[in-house]
């Protein structure tokens, strides 16, 4: 069986989701090929007995109110679709100097450093945050989505010239690792704690490998006045389904369960792809959605392959991976559990052995304490993770269904559960629903190779590829692409692209459209 479409988009993540549905809004006969049953990629949603959990990102920010910093706002406003967003403002902390709650706006860190630390303390932070000040105006100066990748980028940012100049001297040290910030205004050790797990959280990398861009992208939306954080009702995946309707109202084709075995090359042009049951779909653009590890394996080396393939390949293969993931997903009885519990904490072991470390760090999230219908009555839906911080080395080679494996989830799994345990002790006694989650997990379900978080390029020591490959028609999106990893960095990857590939007058259209 053969099918043609102008572009065919590999998977259905977050970055292949905003490209695909923007270029469907530009006319393009568009079709995703996911291999799972649920769009979304690491967003998306799944039930059992009752209780909705999320697979992945559990804390959006701008996504309220407008105008709005986040790219995603801008392709969901951009496709005309709604999401119900609930708000809070902050989150738990259980560190090794106590228990606090971290609320986001102007002045809440100083709350918590006049509680934990010293005068001196306060007066460091204020200084960063006025340092920070102009970084944040440099870093939103520009939105993503006038962005494309060609030179035709000089007219669809050009409205944004004047005020791009205005932040010109701030420029280079956006380009700079964080820590270079850090060093200069900030001796007090639990602010730099802080920054680093911040910055981890952000990137998958502490501050000495964060771009500064991204953390005065967080203090211009965090750090001010009468700001609040979002949560999708209904789950994260209200926002996947958002997505999938804007894209199927332009026309789109979105195929479910739906595995690529290779992307067809016709010399050095991508000419479409094969499926694993022998059907092929021509395209005159393809793009992956994929990691680069996985795309690569969609193209095999041989000894007859193009020069270009060799090339991108060279470029590519070697980049380094964050480690993967563990994930536990509860059910629990809460019918008597205190009414102020936060909706999300994250958990530090201990800070000397840095946040990247192993089983260091938990992040758990409780959305249930926000939106009820996410489990049944008198009841909480969780989910606790190990963010990026699993080595993949543990679980290669074990058989899932083999006794070592189990056996390895549980000793795996207890830093989890002992990371909920700090604002429900007797949780495990609570438990209706229990699934433990692997590296293995991750990449089953996401097809993601080592079950990577995504690539672990440290600021200074390298750039994420854009969308382009040496491959004529071949294109990425994602998170192995600029600008990175973490949900607005995927969004403006995908809407960057699907911008490239659309005329520049529709872009200044849409442009026009949101008023941006």
């Amino acid at each position: 069986m053969n099918q043609e479409t102008d572009i065919v988009v590999i998977g259905s993540g977050i970055g292949g989701l905003c490209c695909a549905g923007l270029l469907a809004k530009y006319g393009h006969k568009v079709i995703i090929c996911e291999s799972h049953s649920i769009a979304g990629g690491a967003a998306h949603s799944f039930s059992r007995q009752g209780y909705t959990f999320d697979s992945g990102p559990s804390l959006f920010s701008g996504m309220s109110t407008r105008p709005s910093t986040n790219p995603l706002t801008h392709v969901l406003d951009a496709l005309e679709e709604k999401v119900d967003w609930l708000t809070y403002d902050g989150w738990g902390c259980a560190m090794p100097e106590g228990q606090f709650f971290a609320a986001v706006g102007n002045d809440s860190f100083s709350e918590i450093l006049t509680n934990l630390r010293s005068k001196q303390a306060v007066q460091e932070w204020q200084r960063l945050q006025k340092v920070m000040l102009p970084l944040g105006k440099a870093a939103t100066a520009l939105p993503p989505i006038a962005l494309r990748n060609d030179w035709q980028v000089a007219l669809s940012a050009g409205k944004y010239l004047w005020k791009m100049l205005r932040e010109l001297p701030q420029l280079p040290k956006l380009t700079q690792p964080f820590s270079k910030i850090l060093e200069a205004e900030v001796s007090d050790p639990f602010i730099w704690n802080w920054m680093n797990l911040l910055c981890f959280m952000l990137s998958g990398l502490p501050a000495n490998g964060t771009l500064t861009a991204e953390i005065a992208f967080m203090f211009a939306d965090w750090y001010r006045p009468d700001v609040q954080l979002d949560y999708p009702k209904g789950g994260v995946g209200t926002v996947v389904d958002a997505l999938v309707r804007g894209f199927q109202k332009h026309g789109g084709s979105l195929r479910l369960n739906t595995h690529v075995q290779e992307i067809i090359l016709n010399g050095e042009k991508a000419v479409g792809v094969r499926l694993t049951n022998g059907e092929t779909i021509q395209a005159r653009a393809v793009v992956s959605g994929a990691s680069i590890w996985d795309t690569l394996k969609l193209l095999p080396l041989t000894e007859r392959s193009p020069k270009k393939l060799h090339q991108l390949h060279k470029e590519r293969q070697d980049i380094a991976a964050c480690p993967s993931f563990m994930h536990l997903h509860l059910g629990i009885e809460a019918s008597d559990l205190p009414k102020d519990l936060p909706c999300h904490w994250l958990v530090v072991n201990d800070w000397e052995i840095g946040v990247a470390a192993p089983q260091n760090v938990v992040a758990v999230s409780m959305p249930s304490v926000l939106d009820p219908s996410l489990s049944p009555a008198g009841k909480h839906t969780i989910h606790a993770y190990t963010p990026a911080t699993e080595p993949f080395e543990l679980w290669s080679g074990l058989d899932r269904k083999s006794e070592a494996y189990h056996q390895l989830k549980l000793e795996r799994a207890e830093v989890l559960w002992q990371g909920i345990e700090r604002y429900i002790p007797d949780v495990r006694t609570r438990c209706e629903v229990t699934l433990i989650g692997t590296p293995l997990t991750h990449a089953r379900f996401l097809r993601r190779d080592r079950g990577s978080y995504g690539p672990a390029i440290a600021a200074g020591q390298g750039i994420f590829p854009n969308a382009n490959t040496p491959l004529s028609s071949l294109y990425c999106c994602g998170d192995s692409t600029f600008p990175g990893i973490g949900l607005p960095a995927v969004a403006a990857s995908g809407e960057i692209l699907a911008n490239s590939l659309a005329s520049l007058k529709q872009q200044q259209n849409m442009l026009k459209q949101l008023y941006i």
